[in-house]
């Protein structure tokens, strides 16, 4: 390829709404250009790491065993509504309607489509097992579109669906796609870590995120460092940080805090560490019969809750929200800020204590009074046991790990997700085969995702300086760049260029020769920003010295190589890139 030939149209300055580093960099590269919110249109080089990425995608789903096919992006409503996902979805699926005012979706993921398909394709145990994969746009109206391609509208995913006879053996289709979902991530060139994660709407029993390392990520990962555990915070086990209940050594005293809605206040007004306090949060369920139901959960001071675990208590496991102020003063009589379990009606309000805090003696707890709280809470003495004791809170960095250990934290950007299905859609939808015996049995599947084009700017993410990106050579949109310095005033140097130019595409290098004459400040700045693995400089008065220039993105100095030698020095150094 050669720039005059090609469209590059670099930008000094990043748009104002781009918050994060890939979205900067990618529409200053020229690679993306924004036509709506969450919605982009990919220019030719960022179409060409697209299709490198999805390039490696397809050769390893292959290897793996997979099929390829392809769904569509409009998928009717019925399926939907036979899976119970048409109202179960939420505003993320966007519905629309045709001429004939029949429901469709632009579809953010195809389980209903591909299991419709087993069900009329696959009709004897000996077409199994099989699995079916294809990378197709889809689209998700998420309420705040940002960070460019991390959280867009419509993207490109690659997803497959495994079928098989029992568990048994949709575990194994499970494992074969997470070892080929390890090949992939290793093959695009980035760090990255496997973790045990929530099925979240998808749904099932098991569950692994593929998670690339950059201190820009959304998630948060625990992980041992001596072990190979890791987890999303959303699932990892938060232990208690307590033995044994602490002994009551003070007496229940009521002290004025005012002013001090929040633990850290009120730690600070008392002079405690955080860590002796202890916040109330008050939820709300709505049953289909009868009066509201209330539940007090109790988490220590310097905690955060975890929503997905408190989603999967008895009682809450079908939908929960805060409670309303009126809600909460009809019970505690007492607006939020000083809230606590102390004299509060059982009968009207569960109590659910997290680990560390049902091990706590001594604590600090709202007084149910404003301006007030508790000091030397101890329960047994001056409250009940709790209802529950449950895990509900996150993992911070420090915590033990229960399995040995301590636990640290770092954070990712989601980029493949797989998940053992069971038969949450083969039983909805009633997908069957015929056993051996000649009786029905419901599929168990499996579903595998990729986030093709998130992946283009978590690399970014990962892979980056003050001077622009920094791509792993296998995605790069160019693994070359050739620049000759005042190509068209120096015979020598265009020869030179045009010869090693030549000799490279002949070696199957993806290079592109930089013709456009431009100024040597101009040309480096663009090819540092747009990220090529390596650079070539030839210039007149180095030719004449009998050297050329070879630099890989990373390094700080250029390395001086005998013309002769370019050649075989630029495929030697790309192995290493």
């Amino acid at each position: 390829m050669r720039a005059s030939q090609y469209h590059l149209n670099t930008l000094k300055e990043a748009p104002a709404e781009a918050e994060v580093v890939s979205h900067q960099l990618m529409t200053r590269a020229g690679m993306i250009r924004k036509i709506a919110g969450g919605i982009y249109t990919y220019m030719p080089m960022g179409l060409k790491v697209l299709r490198k990425i999805e390039a490696i995608v397809r050769e390893e789903m292959n290897r793996a065993g997979a099929i390829e096919l392809l769904m569509p992006v409009v998928q009717p409503a019925e399926l939907w509504q036979e899976s119970g996902r048409w109202e179960q979805y939420g505003a993320e699926l966007l519905r629309i309607k045709d001429r004939h005012q029949r429901d469709f979706v632009l579809q953010p993921t195809s389980e209903e489509v591909i299991t419709d398909i087993a069900r009329n394709e696959i009709h004897s145990w000996r077409q199994l097992p099989v699995n079916f994969y294809h990378i197709q746009t889809k689209f998700r109206d998420e309420r705040r579109p940002r960070f460019g391609l991390m959280r867009g509208r419509e993207f490109t995913m690659k997803d497959a669906y495994s079928f098989d006879r029992d568990e048994a053996s949709a575990q194994a289709s499970y494992d074969a796609m997470y070892a080929a979902y390890q090949r992939i991530f290793t093959r695009l060139g980035l760090t990255f870590r496997a973790v045990a994660a929530d099925t979240g709407s998808i749904g099932g029993t098991r569950s692994h995120e593929f998670q690339v390392i950059a201190d820009t990520g959304e998630d948060l990962i625990v992980y041992n460092p001596d072990s190979d555990y890791a987890a999303n915070i959303e699932l990892a086990e938060a232990p208690c940080l307590l033995a044994e209940r602490e002994p009551a050594r003070e007496a229940l005293e009521k002290r004025a805090t005012p002013e001090a809605p929040k633990c850290e206040i009120v730690a600070e007004q008392l002079g405690l560490p955080l860590s002796r306090t202890v916040k109330s949060v008050v939820l709300a369920t709505d049953p289909a019969e009868g009066p509201v139901r209330l539940w007090l959960l109790l988490i220590r001071g310097d905690h955060e809750t975890n929503e997905v675990k408190v989603g999967k208590l008895p009682g809450l496991g079908d939908g929960y929200r805060l409670a309303t102020e009126a809600e909460i003063d009809s019970v505690f009589h007492c607006a939020p800020g000083y809230l606590g379990p102390v004299g509060v009606d059982r009968q009207a309000v569960t109590v659910i204590a997290d680990r560390t805090v049902a091990h706590m003696g001594d604590f600090v707890c709202g007084a149910n009074e404003a301006g007030y709280h508790l000091s030397g809470v101890n329960w047994g003495r001056d409250l009940p046991e709790p209802d529950l004791v449950a895990d509900l809170r996150n993992v911070v960095a420090g915590d033990p790990d229960p399995r040995g250990g301590t636990l640290a934290i770092q954070r990712g950007i989601e980029v493949g997700h797989v998940f053992f299905l069971g038969d949450k859609y083969s039983r909805a939808l009633n997908a069957t085969f015929l056993e051996t015996d000649g009786k029905p049995a419901v599929l168990q599947m499996g579903c595998y995702g990729i986030g093709v084009s998130r992946i283009s700017a978590a690399a970014i993410e990962q892979n980056h300086d003050e001077r622009g990106m920094i791509w792993p050579r296998a995605i790069a949109p160019f693994e070359v760049v050739l620049c000759p310095i005042g190509i068209g005033k120096s015979v020598a140097v265009r020869e030179a260029a045009e010869s090693l130019y030549q000799a490279l595409l002949a070696q199957g290098v993806d290079v592109i020769l930089d013709d456009r004459d431009a100024r040597p400040g101009i040309m480096f700045a663009d090819w540092e920003l747009i990220g090529v693995p390596l650079r070539v400089t030839l210039g007149e008065r180095g030719l004449k010295d009998g050297i050329v220039e070879i630099q890989a993105r990373r390094d700080a100095q250029a390395q001086r190589i005998a013309p002769a030698d370019a050649l075989a020095h630029v495929l030697e150094r790309l192995k290493s890139l």
